[in-house]
């Protein structure tokens, strides 16, 4: 079987590189991230739980366990500590009152909100050396890149 012009793009050694590549700044990135939050007084995993509450809302903590890949008890001390914090808060569902929605306090977005606009200020200092044009294209290439995983169930 002939590969074809794409697939011989696609280099072993360069798909490798990428990959190394990627999982350095995705390091970086969550070690940067857990250096802001010693502002908060918040651990790495609430950050982590806020966050899917900021962007996906409402949910349970059988949904936040799922999306956090962690133990359903684990995911309950966890927003038992957060509500103790202020940070969210049970609510019962008003279709089914057997089910309890955990939701995001105004504490809670305060904090996601100061940390992603921190994260935003240091990587604007990274791309400082980067033209337009490359910052423009870094980010349709990701753009694109997460898109495609995202849809890939492989």
């Amino acid at each position: 079987m002939m590969m074809d012009e794409k697939q011989l793009q696609h280099d072993v050694k360069v798909v490798a590189e990428l990959e190394k590549d990627l999982r350095y700044i995705s390091a970086i990135i969550k070690q940067k991230g857990r250096e802001l939050l010693t502002d908060f007084s918040i651990t790495p995993p609430q950050f982590v739980a806020l966050q899917w509450l900021f962007e996906e809302g409402d949910m349970t903590i059988g949904e936040l366990s799922n999306k956090m890949y962690l133990a359903c008890s684990t995911t309950t001390d966890l927003i038992d500590r957060m509500e103790k914090k202020e940070l969210v808060m049970r609510v019962k569902d008003p279709k089914d009152r057997r089910v309890v929605r955990i939701h995001l306090l105004d504490i809670g977005e305060k904090i996601i909100d100061e940390v992603i606009m921190k994260r935003q200020d240091y990587l604007q200092g990274v791309l400082n050396d980067f033209t337009a044009d490359e910052v423009l294209t870094l980010k349709d290439n990701l753009s694109r890149l997460h898109s495609v995983m995202r849809k890939d169930k492989r």
